[in-house]
């Protein structure tokens, strides 16, 4: 009888099973009214008083170990099962739908990938950022507008820490830990205190370029942004410069291209002019090279800049500025093909 409990405790401990179906079949054979179990049981009136302590001890250890182990199994099988129900390997891929880039992302990418062509290596720095990379490294006065509360976010509770309004503050870092030749593009969100509109938004996205080095000059300047408005807009695309004034430039201008839509014939979008503003540019200012450590008599440079969000709306006819930043998917689908 013994020998018997020990060869069925040798079977129990051993038992395998992988769908509920062998389990119970399993149950049945071991812990039914008619199962092994049972004709022990049965047997067990036979057994002599001397054993009966014994084989009883046996019997229930068997008992116990067996439903434990069947347990043990059906939660096994039970939770395979839910997977195969989840993920069935056989099956073609579901049918969930691609995603796209972000307008933005892919006119960015698209940007960087052109002046990357012309040798220029990417630069990023911090959004939130000091002063003096900011504002005062740019040769911008004490008492320049952008300073005040009305155009530029500040951190309460450190004055000298602001937003970004910005990414000439990626350039200053650059210049301060690098010699010329620098030839660097500096892509980022930046901040500017504003009312949001259809035209506007207290956050947008630029993207410039500086190169410094011995003697570069504004027909440079001016080659190298003829060459990328082609690349973004087209082989035909003409440019025009306008004197304008930036802090951090010395001559400065307002780069125009030929209307994407009319080719320069006039038309709503370039409200008949047939000239469309796309950027900032000139001739770094002697006054920022020596502030941030670079020899004004021996090295030049140029810097431009330009919002991403312009951009996009020339590229795409996008009308309104907020559309860009409130993530409604039937916009987003809208630049599928444009990946």
């Amino acid at each position: 009888m013994l020998e018997k409990i020990k060869q069925l405790l040798e079977e129990v401990n051993s038992l395998q099973a992988v769908s509920p179906e062998q389990v119970e079949a399993l149950r049945i054979k071991y812990l039914s009214k008619k199962g092994e179990i049972s004709k022990l049981m049965d047997e067990f009136r036979n057994v002599p008083a001397e054993m009966k302590k014994e084989v009883g001890m046996r019997i229930n250890e068997l008992k116990n170990t067996a439903t434990e182990r069947i347990n043990q199994l059906k939660s096994s099988a039970a939770a395979k099962e839910t997977i195969a129900d989840d993920l069935d390997l056989t099956r073609t891929a579901y049918p969930i739908p691609l995603g796209t880039r972000h307008p933005l992302t892919i006119v960015k990418n698209e940007i960087v990938d052109i002046f990357s062509r012309l040798g220029f290596t990417l630069a990023e720095g911090p959004e939130v950022e000091d002063d003096w990379h900011v504002y005062s490294s740019m040769n911008f006065a004490d008492d320049h507008p952008a300073r005040d509360m009305q155009d530029t976010f500040f951190v309460e509770a450190h004055p000298d820490i602001i937003l970004r309004s910005h990414t000439s503050s990626v350039q200053a870092r650059v210049m301060e830990r690098t010699q010329p030749p620098i030839r660097v593009i500096c892509p980022g969100r930046v901040y500017r205190n504003e009312a949001i509109s259809a035209r506007a938004h207290c956050f947008f996205h630029q993207v410039e370029g500086l190169y410094i080095d011995k003697n570069v000059s504004f027909r440079d300047l001016k080659q190298v942004l003829l060459l990328f408005a082609q690349e973004m807009f087209g082989p035909d695309t003409k440019i025009r410069m306008r004197p304008s004034y930036f802090p951090f430039t010395e001559p400065s201008a307002e780069m125009d291209v030929s209307c994407t839509i009319c080719g320069g014939k006039g038309c709503s979008l370039c409200k008949g002019a047939g000239w469309l503003e796309i950027l900032g540019c000139g001739m770094v200012d002697p006054a920022v090279l020596e502030a941030n450590g670079i020899d004004s008599t021996v090295y030049s440079g140029y810097a431009f800049g330009m919002g991403i969000e312009r951009i996009a709306n020339l590229k795409y006819q996008v009308k309104d500025l907020r559309m860009f930043s409130e993530n409604d998917v039937r916009f987003l689908e809208e630049f599928t093909a444009a990946n």
